[in-house]
Formats: C-alpha cells, sequence, structure tokens
C-alpha cells in the first residue's frame, strides 16, 4: 500500500524578474517525516517554504501538499499547516496568552479548545509561568519558543521551520530540539531549512542539499556522508605550509587547506596521527566524518552572500 507524500514537487521552477532563483527542482516528503532543505545563503530554500505554502506562486512546475494544488488550494493548505519564519513576529503590544489567542483566532478555533491549546503549549515549551508577561520581557530564546508553540495552535499536520533555532544557546537549542522530535513522533510532518549542520543531522530523516537553485543531492545524512566524504577527518591547525609538507604524498589522504588549517580525509587516520602526534606547535584534531564536510564539498568553502 503506497503513502501519499505530504508534499510533492515536479519541475519547480521560481523567477524573480530576470533570475531563476529555484531550477526545477523535484523532490518528495512522506508522512511524520522531517524533511530538511540545507544550502548557502540565496540557495533558493527559503524560496522554496514559501511555494510549498502559497505563499509565492511557482512560475512552472507542479506543486501538491496534502495532495491538493498549490496554485488553486493555497488557503486551504495553509489552515493545515503551520510555521516558524525565520524571524519572530510575534507582537510585543501584547502578552504571551494574548499573542496565542489572537493567532488562534485566526483559523477559527473554538475558545474552548483554545485555551486547552494554548496551556498545553505554553506547558510543552516550558514558558507556563510567563504565560501573563508581555513579549518584550522574554529573553530572544523565550521568544523563539513562543514562536514555535504559535505555529501549534491550529494543531497542524504540517510544521515549516526556517532556520527554528538562530540565535539560541545550547541549552535553549537541545530543548528545542527534543520538542521537535516529540512532534515528528507524535505524527506531525516537518520541513526544515538550517544552517546548523549538526541539527539537520539531528532531526532529519532525509534533507536535500541545494545551491543555486538546483538540487546537488538528496538522501539520510548518514548515507550523504558515507556517500561523499571519506569516513575519518584530520584537521591540522596553525601551521598549514608545515602540515602540507609532512604529509607530501605518504600517508593515503584527500586534503583541502582553509587558510592555516588543513583538512585530511581518509579511510585510515592512524598512519597519520602517529606522524604527527607529539610534533610541537602542532595542534590536531581526530574525528568522524559528518555533514559539514559534506556540505562544503558539495557547495564549496568560499564565501557565499
Amino acid at each position: 500500500m503506497s503513502i501519499e507524500p505530504v508534499v510533492e514537487a515536479r519541475g519547480l521552477i521560481k523567477r524573480f524578474k530576470d533570475e531563476t532563483v529555484v531550477k526545477g527542482i523535484e523532490f518528495s516528503v512522506p508522512p511524520a517525516k522531517c524533511f530538511g532543505f540545507l544550502g548557502p545563503n540565496g540557495a533558493g530554500k527559503t524560496t522554496t517554504l514559501r511555494m510549498i505554502l502559497g505563499q509565492s506562486p511557482l512560475d512552472a512546475g507542479d506543486l501538491h501538499v496534502f495532495g491538493l494544488p498549490v496554485r488553486s488550494r493555497g488557503s486551504e493548505i495553509r489552515q493545515r499547516a503551520g510555521v516558524v519564519p525565520q524571524i519572530d513576529n510575534l507582537d510585543p503590544d501584547f502578552t504571551v496568552v494574548e499573542n496565542l489567542r489572537i493567532y488562534g483566532s485566526y483559523f477559527n478555533v473554538p475558545k474552548p479548545t483554545l485555551d486547552r491549546r494554548i496551556k498545553e503549549l505554553l506547558e510543552f515549551v516550558e514558558l507556563a509561568d510567563r504565560a501573563d508577561k508581555k513579549i518584550t520581557t522574554l529573553s530572544g530564546g523565550m521568544q523563539r519558543r513562543l514562536t514555535i508553540a504559535r505555529a501549534l495552535i491550529n494543531d497542524p499536520e504540517l510544521i515549516v521551520l526556517d532556520e527554528p533555532t538562530t540565535g539560541l544557546d545550547p541549552q535553549a537549542r537541545h530543548m528545542v530540539w527534543a520538542r521537535l522530535r516529540s512532534l515528528r513522533q507524535s505524527g506531525k510532518t516537518l520541513l526544515l531549512t538550517s544552517h546548523y549542520m549538526e541539527e539537520a543531522e539531528r532531526l532529519c530523516d532525509d534533507l536535500v542539499i541545494m545551491d543555486h537553485g538546483k538540487i546537488l543531492d538528496q538522501g539520510p545524512p548518514r548515507a550523504l556522508v558515507k556517500r561523499h566524504v571519506e569516513p575519518e577527518v584530520v584537521e591540522l591547525r596553525g601551521a598549514a605550509d608545515r602540515a602540507a609538507e609532512m604529509l607530501d604524498g605518504s600517508v593515503d589522504c584527500r586534503t583541502e587547506i582553509v587558510g592555516d588549517t588543513v583538512y585530511c580525509y581518509t579511510h585510515n587516520a592512524r598512519p597519520l596521527i602517529q606522524k604527527i602526534d607529539g610534533v610541537d606547535d602542532l595542534v590536531f584534531l581526530h574525528r568522524p566524518a559528518n555533514l559539514e564536510d559534506v556540505f562544503m564539498k558539495l557547495t564549496g568553502r568560499e564565501l557565499k552572500d
């Protein structure tokens, strides 16, 4: 028995004036999964999310959400979705509860149901003790958690999160990750963009890496790591010229030099570590390959504005 995808895109194209920012991408998002969009600034991630929500019209291709065509059923789709934008846009003139109550009224949630959801959501994001506080009294992390609670006020089937933990400290970030995992386990479908590779590895069941409006590859995080980079990485810091001379082809590794750091990608780091261990003034880190290595290999290490 086939499972209908929550989101299905075929040949998706978006243009702004003379520039094509999304170039014929295709992907499918199954229900109750977390699906990620990774890419540098300007890759087309946020534009793709806006098309999924019917907030930005597509110029070509087919896009269905909940089996409904976005072109003609965008309003209905938005009623069944929750959105966490990049930047918190809470109303500073109202309290925490008032922000949730006003937002819930946009979805015509009955008052008894709305009151119950507000109570549950404030406990969910650990803000119950701040219910009657003004937004201006909340820390940045608290405001971010409230924005997530607000996105859930209509009990959405699809939750779109555009860089949900930007600016959060490690404790708040881990708390948000735990809440997002629990939402997925409860049957919600999550769409996520992030610049935190660790976040994508921890949360995403599947993801695409985009650049210049195209999908470079797609798959589960660990599968992408296995497909694109060697399993072990040794970072040599602080003496790039000296480290490069020491390697000189005698150790089996692929190297990249970035500033004063040499990245050595290898299937067996032991010979390299034996050679460099104890060398004065040479600092090194031995670690497993991760999604950031894949990201850098596919999109490049140069700055992108």
